[in-house]
């Protein structure tokens, strides 16, 4: 109980800074900045819900496993820890028999499942992020909305619809950000649009 309001506290505290961007992800004002459609957007919602019913509905891995499911654009990140491999190859096979799903990339770890502290440092560090992300400012056309960030055991996870350039500016600003223990982009790459 202490340390669930602990945790809270800590993200009160430090939600400050993030308080815009968070405000643009819950009213969904970064929706206009998004280079998804609609019909994409609410797709990968379905995505993740349906995946998320799916595994919670089965026995043989409930109390085994911790996973987080991210899609975008049909592209499904998986995270989080298995306890077996064969706990692994299950919810993987699940989430790829969702409808929509183009393709997963698979980052559960087989191991022991983290601790409510390891997540909740995560979602510090998920803030962090968002908030060096927010600080790009010589990189034209740039919107720190339309990168995804996903932090399992201080591993961040970048995701989103951007052109390569934007890709990379967002991976070297985050190397800055202290408590980031790798970096693994799950990017889309884009082109600019050609002149006529």
């Amino acid at each position: 109980m202490k340390q669930g309001l602990i945790f809270i506290l800590i993200f009160m505290l430090t939600a400050c800074s993030s308080f815009g961007h968070g405000l643009a992800e819950l009213t969904g004002l970064s929706f206009l900045h998004d280079r998804r459609d609609s019909k994409a957007i609410m797709l990968d919602e379905q995505i993740e819900d349906s995946a998320v019913m799916n595994l919670h509905g089965l026995d043989e891995i409930k109390d085994k496993s911790h996973f987080n499911i991210t899609s975008y654009n049909g592209k499904v990140l998986v995270t989080g820890e298995a306890e077996t491999e064969d706990v692994r190859e299950i919810i993987i096979a699940n989430v790829r028999i969702v409808s929509g799903v183009k393709l997963v990339h698979n980052e559960m770890i087989v191991g022991p499942i983290s601790s409510m502290q390891s997540r909740g440092e995560d979602s510090l560090l998920t803030i962090k992020v968002k908030d060096a992300l927010a600080e790009i400012q010589d990189k034209p056309g740039f919107d720190a909305t339309r990168v995804k960030v996903i932090t399992e055991n201080k591993v961040v996870y970048l995701m989103g619809l951007v052109h390569e350039g934007e890709g990379v500016t967002a991976a070297e600003k985050v190397q800055n950000v202290a408590g980031v223990k790798k970096i693994v982009t799950v990017f889309e790459y884009i082109d600019y649009p050609s002149k006529k």
